[in-house]
């Protein structure tokens, strides 16, 4: 069974608004129903706005203010920088509690919002007045469309969840009831009651957490992220300024590590938004079976296997439970390689519910094809990579050539697992920090050494393995001063990848994605292709090239007729006599299967030359009649109602390789609709339907005589082979009346009648089989992906409507002149006459033909590419990573640093380096320090220090 799939082509650029979402990590809304009473209830019927803003925090002199524009995005109020770098936040608009116009100077427009954690947040609208007045307004009706919504009493449950309440609250006990890396306490003391916890966690808070708490100075980050929290709001009203940045990059303390995650990458409001979903998810899928539920059982057990929470059967449920919820969730993408890492890994630190939303925006937005049945998007990250070795790091480039060594071999694994199961969870855990931090340019920054000494593939596998495992030795460990032995290579890594690698931004990964991304579809496409004739059951007389052919006509229909999405059968029917089960092949229907048919056989389409004295085109349109109906069901040999490829492969066979008695039987079959082995009249007046509309174009009476003459013979012939009755009235002897449905031409007398007709039987002899033409398909267009605002103008332009309404309006002006001329093609061609077709007509024709060759056809050698794309280019290859991939998962090399220190270890050198005023902490903070501007002059700074004393008006 083969699967075919025509997603890839369906790829568009992302719009700037899917890119505006995307930046603020802000979820797709699904439109809400309407209010009762006739209102605004759904915030997607309210207007979306931006404007220019300066943001300043409430407090005084904790954050400097910042130029930028200012969102209104409803449900959401979000804000960037003008650097786009330096500060940026999203925020639920039901979190906003009051906003304000201040008392300011008189050409100052500025809000004060106060948000559901009391914290202050200053505006200054820095567009003209009338502008300015517009925002306010659309702000006010999106601000009262939550209000109606309902969704303003939700944030107090909400937030409850969330761990950062709990560690802000000075009234909270939550430090009492953990250990110092963030794990729970579950000896209680005695007459104490058990602590019940209502924020969210995973597993790490029973199964400890990986690595050693000191040696990570969990305590310090607390600290530090504490004091952040407080002054920079939590959870779904966090802003991120550049100190929350370098938080982020030192490492995420394990308590806090989950919440953020979900927060930095728009997750927490998918949830927030969807309360419950995931339970009831959970609740539908018992007792379901599908083909991923089989593929996820499989994989189950080996998911981080090393980590003590998937030794037991509480981690290996919950695992099950997310890959399930999300797998029926997303049919479309199942269950793929490397999703069970993923999920393993975020579960050790979020609960289940928060690791399926943010595995919901991981596959569907952080890493779009990353993990489909074709990993489109790793294939596609993969050949960016390599680029960006070759412009950034050429001499390892130089190397890897001179030596054989494919980048892919070891980096696909660190990409699909965003290098979770290749170095230790501790450093690989702040890789995944920084990614949803930064975005996915950090895949790319990471960099290793020692790599000039790789010879082959396996030494540069070894190099790296060990490179990995070091990464928590002294970067410096001859240094006589102690902070300097304290540098690991982890921290000197990540400094010289954000510092010499900082080149590399979001536009640069887009721009070299828009530049492979067709020659990686193409790669697939053909890898598809020869797996898919690979698993024909047989392929008759065909070869695999003309197999080939067949694939490529089938798979240009599906990209015009897309057939129906696959329902899944039940379990039972997709197993063989192995025992083994089959993945769902692809099927056709009758549509998709009028488009195919018009692709490979000559009746089956309507090719007219159109010359209108402005342009000569050949437009090729579907036929649609009731033979084509009849030839799908006839191939539908196991009534399933669609045509898979071995049916079509199989029902071609039947046809093209025939001689003349055989099409003539073949034909005959086509009709005899009960298999009776006999036509009735009604079934010999169809088939003459057939003749006609086979002949439809052809020139001349030749064949609609030969038709006119089939019908009386047939008749004929008929009536002499039904019993002679005579009439009692005359007492003439002739054939007995029989009915138009009862037997009536047997196949015999058919070949007779047929034999009998010169133009029929040379129809049945050669030009039958031969009007099955098996020629190479052109390669279809991809998408456009020309970027910029010529690309976007031109592929607004260039669109197949438009075309259209242009061909049309040359046709009216062609007719007003009188040029307007439509020559049909002939489908046979064999018999003309010169007395009904002019000679300037067959000029035209000829003329014609010869012009459009080049564009419906390719030359014969093109053939020999198995594919209806061309091959990749021979520096990257995407055969092999299946084999990579499978190698890569199944084995985890286990390093010492992942396991969980022991709080009572004494580790007096560790305190001497470390202190107890959280120095290092800040000085690896200190280190990540960037360049921020803020945009503003010294006056433009002073007007936003007068804002914090204004009062409200």
């Amino acid at each position: 069974m083969s699967t075919i799939s025509t997603q890839l082509r369906n790829f568009k650029e992302p719009t700037r608004e899917e890119l505006l979402h995307l930046f603020f990590s802000i979820p797709e809304m699904p439109p809400t129903p309407p209010a009762k009473d006739g209102g605004k209830s759904s915030s997607g019927e309210v207007e979306k706005m931006e404007i220019n803003a300066v943001l300043s925090l409430g407090e005084k002199e904790v954050e400097e203010s910042y130029a930028g524009r200012l969102h209104v995005i409803p449900p959401y109020l979000a804000f960037s920088s003008l650097d786009r770098k330096s500060v940026r936040f999203t925020i639920p608009l039901s979190t906003v509690r009051r906003v304000e116009r201040l008392n300011a100077r008189a050409t100052v427009y500025a809000l004060s919002l106060l948000t559901w954690h009391g914290m202050k947040i200053i505006v200054q609208l820095t567009s003209l007045r009338p502008t300015a007045d517009a925002f306010c307004s659309i702000l006010r009706e999106a601000l009262k469309a939550e209000l109606q919504r309902g969704q303003m009493k939700a944030v107090k449950g909400f937030v409850k969840t969330c761990y950062s309440e709990a560690l802000i609250s000075t009234t909270s006990s939550v430090a009492e009831n953990e250990r110092e890396d963030g794990s729970l306490i579950t000896e209680t003391k005695e007459g104490s009651p058990p602590s019940e916890a209502e924020y969210h966690g995973g597993l790490g808070l029973k199964f400890r957490f990986p690595g050693d708490a000191k040696k990570l100075r969990e305590a310090s980050k607390i600290k530090l992220w504490t004091t952040y929290l407080r002054s920079h709001g939590r959870n779904i009203t966090l802003l991120r300024y550049p100190q929350c940045t370098r938080l982020v990059q030192v490492g995420l303390p394990n308590r806090l590590r989950g919440e953020i995650w979900e927060t930095l990458s728009g997750s927490l409001y998918l949830r927030y938004a969807h309360p419950g979903a995931y339970d009831q998810l959970v609740e539908e899928i018992k007792g379901k079976q599908s083909t991923s539920f089989e593929d996820i059982e499989k994989d189950l057990h080996r998911s981080l296997p090393e980590y003590i929470g998937y030794q037991s059967d509480e981690g290996i449920s919950a695992l099950r439970r997310v890959l399930q919820a999300y797998s029926f969730k997303n049919p479309e993408v199942g269950y793929c390689q490397a999703m069970n890492i993923l999920a393993a890994a975020i579960l050790i630190y979020m609960s289940e519910e928060q690791a399926f939303w943010l595995l919901e925006v991981l596959c569907n937005r952080l890493l779009p094809g990353y993990y489909s049945p074709t990993m489109h998007g790793t294939l596609l990250d993969q050949r960016v990579f390599e680029s960006l070795v070759i412009s950034c790091l050429p001499i390892i480039h130089v190397h890897f050539v001179a030596v054989d060594v494919q980048l892919s071999v070891a980096s696909l694994p660190w990409f699909l697992s965003l290098y979770i199961n290749s170095m230790p969870m501790v450093f690989a855990f702040r890789i995944v920090d920084c990614f949803f931090c930064m975005g996915p340019k950090v895949l790319f920054q990471i960099n290793g050494e020692k790599l000039l000494q790789v010879q082959d593939d396996g030494g540069f596998l070894n190099v790296m393995r060990e490179y990995f495992a070091s990464l928590d030795e002294s970067a410096h460990p001859e240094s006589p001063d102690p902070r300097a032995r304290a540098i690991t290579r982890f921290q000197e890594l990540l400094l010289v990848s954000f510092r010499e690698f900082a080149v590399i931004t979001d536009e640069t990964i887009l721009t070299e994605r828009r530049k492979y991304r067709n020659e990686i579809v193409n790669s697939i496409e053909t890898f598809s292709k020869r797996s898919a004739i690979r698993n024909l059951k047989t392929l008759a007389s065909f070869t695999k090239e003309t197999a080939g052919l067949i694939y490529d006509a089938l798979y240009k229909a599906m990209c015009v007729e897309p057939p129906p999405p696959a329902v899944t059968p039940p379990p039972s029917l997709l197993a063989t006599n192995d025992g083994t089960q089959d993945r769902p092949e692809t099927r056709i229907e009758l549509k998709t299967f009028r488009v195919f048919l018009s692709e490979i056989l000559t009746w089956a389409r309507d090719e007219k030359i159109v010359i209108n004295g402005f342009q000569q085109r050949i437009d090729r349109e579907v036929a649609e009649h009731e033979l084509i109906d009849r030839l799908f069901y006839f191939w539908d040999t196991g009534c399933n109602g669609s045509l898979s490829l071995q049916d079509l492969v199989s029902g071609l066979d039947g046809v093209m390789f025939n001689d003349l008695m055989d099409n003539i039987e073949w034909f005959f079959n086509l009709h005899d609709k009960n298999k009776d082995g006999y036509l009735t009249k009604d079934e010999v007046l169809t088939l003459s339907e057939s003749f006609l509309f086979i002949f439809r174009h052809e020139i001349g009476d030749a064949y609609l005589g030969a038709v006119s003459r089939f019908m009386t013979n047939a008749f004929e012939y008929g009536d002499t082979l039904l019993p002679q009755a005579t009439n009692s009235e005359t007492g003439e002897t002739g054939p007995q009346e029989i009915g138009h449905n009862q037997p009536y031409l047997n196949l015999a007398t058919f070949r007779m009648v047929v034999l009998a007709d010169e133009v029929l039987e040379s129809f049945f002899e050669t030009d039958l089989s031969a009007s099955f033409k098996l020629e190479p398909v052109p390669d279809l267009e991809l998408p456009t992906t020309n970027g910029g605002f010529l690309g976007d103008l031109w592929s607004n332009i260039a669109t197949e409507d438009n075309k259209k309404m242009f061909h049309k309006l040359s046709d009216e002006l062609g007719k007003t002149i009188g040029k307007h001329q439509v020559i049909y093609r002939p489908t046979i061609g064999r018999y003309t006459e010169k007395s009904t077709f002019s000679s300037s007509d067959a000029d035209t024709l000829t003329v014609t033909s010869m012009a459009s060759s080049s564009t419906l056809t390719v030359d014969a050698v093109a053939a020999q590419d198995i594919g209806p794309a061309s091959a990749l280019s021979s520096t990257f290859s995407a055969l092999p990573h299946v084999k990579a991939v499978n190698a890569a998962f199944m084995e985890r090399t286990p390093f010492a640093i992942d396991d969980a220190g022991d709080d009572d270890d004494d580790d007096s050198d560790l305190d001497f380096v470390h202190g107890e005023d959280d120095d290092q902490v800040m000085d690896e903070v200190d280190a990540f320090l960037e360049a921020h501007d803020s945009g503003l002059t010294d006056a433009d700074k002073e007007v936003a220090k007068d804002l914090l004393h204004a009062k409200p008006v």
